[in-house]
């Protein structure tokens, strides 16, 4: 998932103002700087190799500087999972080129890159941006000083790299250095530590230490929260999570995994409340200024939808669970996992022909999944098809086997519904975007840019992406062609304008606009993608090419190769056409 932070969601100041001997924040200290951020771990040149955790450390206070400051900038989180899609490992040693291509599929205006030396007692680092588009580097940076001013030394580099991008940059390094939280040298290592950890156990034990350093910093918080949620453990999760405050801008995950454990607590009731409370803030922040109700709020987003839904439905509240869940079904026209809990809600009401319409939906976007095809035929069989009901077994038993089909029960009065009932666990926030804080001095137009100001075509997809996963498929496909007006080559225009077509079921016009988009820039994602409309077209042979064309650009690209053992997997071989 690609998480940006900077948003400013919640709050019109940053975490600095809760702190009481915290100065106040100017006007022009919170105007969103234009353009988003990619920040790359910065390269030991030279220094001890147990310095090597620096990398990331300066990579992470960039991160915090930039978006204190009011930028948008993708999180390590966000850059270490693009890594992973092209099967690269989040400490690897990129070349610019590679650290181009990486921004260009993620739409970032800029790149910071840069390397660091120290003799154990001194520390000398420089910092580099890449603009990409057009491409160039712009001016270095570089700066040097003891060891323990760390922080001090690369707030001062951070100034420098935005005012050099920036010409009339409106604050003096000291008004920078001002909105940045004071953070013991040894807190901050630990944390760093932690975040690189590989494993559970040594990544808690250094989140822990930096939590105890420094109480009332949220990010060690978050961080074990987040890693508590993930190893299960809501108990442990729960009160790291709470001490995220709303203006952090981790909020929106902590919010949502707070959720998700409420219901793997099977406690529906403060799930719902988690969502609920959620949704209002994000709906309350997408109506600020004028690019309030022209996208996506963030109460639209179908992973919270669909873990809402779960909850009302636990707790019998049908009606309004069956409409998140819809909704959340409308705008991701790819996940089974919306259509299979509504399908649980109508088959627990004895509505099978209903829950016969939306299994069959799961089943469409997800042939593969077992469950699926199980409760489709029992619907089928209790709405009194017993003959559809048959060929579907038959169906599944040529597709995945004889024994594939796993014993499900239905029952409204068991305990099984928290079992049977899917909670997504991870949150796409990526419409979230361009929901940018607004102040009197900083106004954010629909596609991202000040008044005044041209829309870059960064911009115009990020907008177009919005309103992509809003559903509003008109206003995204005028913001991708917005774009290719003054560019006709660019990749990620045509990529998007590929989606649009495929949501539409205009699969020819799909797989055109992919092919436009590879002639510019080769992607083991977009190809992943055009092999998915070829299996949609039955053009087998050409959608095993195109995933095996994807696992030789990136060799650990899941998606990929999940699609690959799926194509090799299937009985039916069709002709290239």
């Amino acid at each position: 998932m690609g998480f940006l932070c900077g948003l400013a969601l919640f709050a019109g100041s940053p975490l600095r103002a809760q702190q009481s001997a915290a100065p106040s924040r100017t006007s022009a200290a919170i105007a969103p700087q234009q353009g988003v951020y990619l920040i790359f771990p910065f390269e030991n040149a030279g220094a001890s190799p147990r310095l090597d955790w620096l990398g990331e450390g300066l990579e992470e206070l960039t991160i915090q500087y930039l978006s204190d400051s009011g930028a948008q900038v993708y999180s390590h989180a966000g850059r270490a999972g693009e890594l992973e899609r092209y099967g690269l490992p989040a400490s690897a040693k990129l070349s610019r080129a590679t650290m181009l291509r990486i921004a260009q599929d993620l739409d970032a205006d800029y790149v910071i890159f840069g390397s660091f030396g120290s003799d154990g007692t001194s520390l000398t680092i420089d910092a580099r941006t890449l603009r990409v588009d057009p491409p160039a580097l712009l001016t270095p940076v570089h700066d040097s000083g003891p060891l323990n001013s760390l922080m001090d030394l690369q707030a001062g580099v951070a100034w420098h790299l935005l005012s050099a991008n920036d010409k009339a940059y409106p604050l003096s390094p000291k008004e920078f250095a001002k909105l940045q939280r004071s953070l013991r040298l040894d807190a901050f290592e630990h944390f760093v530590r932690g975040l690189i950890a590989s494993e559970d156990e040594p990544r808690l034990r250094e989140l822990r230490e930096a939590a105890r350093l420094e109480p009332t910093w949220p990010d060690p918080a978050f961080a074990l929260g987040e890693t508590y949620a993930a190893r299960g453990d809501c108990s442990s999760a729960l009160p790291w999570l709470a001490r995220v405050p709303r203006t952090h801008h981790r909020y929106v995950e902590a919010v949502f995994a707070t959720g998700v454990c409420r219901l793997q607590l099977n406690q529906p009731d403060k799930a719902e409340e988690s969502f609920t409370s959620l949704q209002d803030a994000l709906r309350n922040n997408s109506d600020r200024g004028p690019a309030g109700g022209n996208g996506l709020s963030g109460a639209d987003l179908p992973e919270i939808l669909n873990n809402l839904g779960v909850a009302l439905a636990r707790q019998g509240k049908s009606s309004a669970a069956l409409a998140d869940l819809q909704r959340a079904t409308e705008l991701d026209p790819d996940e089974d996992d919306y259509p299979f809990n509504l399908g649980l809600i109508s088959f627990r009401a004895n509505d099978f022909a209903a829950a016969a319409k939306s299994f069959r939906e799961a089943v469409d976007r997800e042939p593969d999944n077992p469950e699926d095809r199980a409760l489709l035929i029992q619907s089928l069989e209790k709405a009194g098809n017993k003959a559809e009901a048959d060929q579907e077994r038959v169906a599944v038993t040529e597709a995945l086997g004889p024994n594939a089909l796993p014993v499900v029960h239905v029952d409204a009065k068991s305990d099984t519904q928290p079992r049977l009932d899917r909670i997504k666990t991870e949150l796409d926030i990526t419409a979230l975007r361009l929901e940018i804080q607004s102040s009197p001095n900083a106004v954010t137009s629909a596609s991202g840019s000040s008044a005044g100001t041209p829309a870059t075509p960064a911009a115009h997809i990020r907008q177009g992406r919005q309103e992509l996963a809003a559903g509003h498929l008109d206003a995204a496909e005028t913001e991708f062609r917005a774009v290719l007006a003054v560019d006709s080559a660019n990749a990620s225009a045509h990529r998007e304008l590929a989606e649009v077509d495929r949501r539409r079921g205009k699969l020819d016009n799909a797989v055109q606009e992919f092919q436009a988009s590879l002639a510019t820039r080769d992607s083991a994602v977009v190809r992943t993608m055009l092999a998915r409309v070829y299996l949609d077209q039955k053009k087998f042979d050409l959608a095993r090419a195109e995933a095996q064309r994807a696992l030789a650009l990136a060799p650990n690209y899941a998606d990929a190769k999940a699609l690959l053992d799926h194509l090799q997997n299937s009985k039916p071989v069709g002709k290239s056409q």
